[in-house]
């Protein structure tokens, strides 16, 4: 395996590469792309293997008998995660944002209030609007930079519509991997406001050494009847264009609703994501994560350690995500000019802070899940657009 490739994605219609001009004004000619959460990495050999079996066979019919993809995905997170799970919990859906969706969907009712804990993944924001839902943020607490929650506060905001709370667990963007008091403390904000508690959890292999993922299931049983976890190899592998996710559901009751509603849209499985994710959950795939995080590790100290040199620009610290989360309250400067510097005279694409939610207009995130010498490079350029303050 060699993260250090450097692979052309210009021209192949990646969104991350040939977007991002007319998002945000970025050349690909000389521009850096850190917005779209992939990777610039091939992933593992045994997913190329899959993949080209399948080529190779040369008919694309539907997937049918899902028992091994069942039984990878049990065996991933069985010996990565410590987790006994049950196979018939498992739904497959087009990705973890049409998993919110069909949750939001199945669970709630227009007009009904989406509670998230805010800065969260800008997506939530776009499927629950687009689903004729409200949105009650919940703002977290940046304290010793890093995020809390603060339930007594969100206690006090509930007016008794919302039906339906969203946790990013490791968050995105702040990069938290929550500890078992705080994912105990959210389980039981949930069951105090008889909420359906959906875990997004995609981000789960990618925790750095000192920090430990806890799947939500493992926090207390009893929350079962009102928890959905959702869980996808994308991410880990850079495999996001199979549009292969996991929504996972404990509760006999909640898996049969969430079924009605999977066969009402008509939705079964992308073969290739499914060839795939099954190849991904191999211990050839664990032996390549393991790598990955070796050298997301490298890229992560580089760019924290370059940007906590630059007056006025503060990182949080990150333990899980290759997406940091960068403020520049103390450049003093608005967003628009903070911005400017970034895309025109760095010439980086990031995402902006306020398409989190509460608190993130401050802030950008940079992905530097590509190569280190790009990471060197993207670190070098924000050092002289920033030049002034030093």
């Amino acid at each position: 395996m060699n993260f250090d490739e450097k692979i052309e994605r210009r021209g192949t219609h990646s969104d991350k590469w040939d977007m991002m001009e007319s998002k945000y004004g970025v050349s690909p000619k000389d521009g850096i792309p850190m917005w779209v959460a992939d990777m610039d990495f091939r992933p593992p050999e045994c997913i190329q293997k899959a993949v080209e079996n399948l080529s190779g066979h040369g008919v694309y019919g539907y997937y049918g008998d899902d028992t091994s993809y069942r039984k990878a995905i049990q065996w991933w997170m069985k010996n990565r995660h410590g987790w006994d799970l049950n196979t018939d919990w498992i739904f497959s859906t087009h990705g973890l944002v049409n998993g919110a969706a069909m949750c939001i969907e199945t669970f709630s009712n227009p007009g009904d209030h989406i509670v998230l804990f805010t800065p969260i993944y800008h997506s939530f924001f776009r499927v629950i609007r687009a689903a004729n839902r409200q949105i009650l943020e919940c703002p977290l607490v940046k304290t010793k930079g890093r995020y809390e929650f603060d339930f007594h506060s969100y206690d006090n905001l509930m007016t008794g519509k919302e039906k339906i709370v969203i946790l990013c667990s490791p968050h995105n963007p702040g990069g938290r991997v929550w500890s078992k008091q705080e994912l105990k403390e959210v389980a039981d904000f949930a069951k105090r406001h008889d909420l359906i508690l959906i875990s997004d959890e995609i981000h789960h292999d990618i925790v750095y050494p000192g920090a430990n993922h806890i799947p939500m299931t493992s926090i207390d049983e009893d929350i079962y009847d009102r928890l959905v976890m959702m869980t996808a190899t994308t991410k880990t592998f850079n495999i996001a264009g199979a549009h292969t996710g996991n929504v996972i559901i404990p509760d006999e009751k909640l898996r049969q609703k969430f079924a009605i509603k999977i066969s009402a849209f008509g939705l079964s499985p992308n073969s290739f994501g499914l060839f795939m994710a099954k190849a991904a959950y191999s211990p050839e795939g664990a032996v390549w994560v393991d790598e990955l995080i070796k050298y997301l590790d490298k890229n992560r100290q580089i760019f924290d350690n370059a940007i906590s040199k630059i007056p006025g620009l503060e990182i949080m610290k990150l333990e899980g995500t290759y997406l940091a989360w960068v403020d520049f309250t103390k450049t003093g400067m608005e967003q628009k000019e903070f911005v400017n510097r970034v895309q025109n005279t760095a010439k980086i694409a990031t995402n902006l802070g306020s398409t989190f939610g509460q608190n993130g207009g401050s802030f950008l995130r940079f992905n530097f899940a590509t190569t280190t010498e790009n990471v060197k490079l993207a670190v070098e350029r924000l050092d002289n657009a920033f030049s002034d303050l030093q």
